[in-house]
């Protein structure tokens, strides 16, 4: 493995499945317009509850992607 620059951005997605289904819906959209995607954190997670169940969940995550070498 090389040596890597890394620009970090923060998104936020949603999904009324799961929170594996936000990450994935944000990743996913995400890597339409920024390519060199590689990692992510999650650093918030949070949910809509309606009439006492999980209706909607959403998750704030840190995504690096690398820089193009000039």
């Amino acid at each position: 493995m090389g040596n890597h620059t890394y620009k970090i951005i923060e998104l936020a997605g949603s999904s009324d499945k799961s929170y594996e289904d936000a990450i994935r819906n944000a990743v996913a959209c995400a890597s339409k317009t920024v390519h060199n995607l590689r990692w992510f954190e999650v650093t918030e997670t949070r949910g809509h509850i309606d009439q006492g169940q999980v209706a909607h969940w959403q998750v704030v995550l840190k995504v690096g992607f690398t820089i193009d070498p000039d």
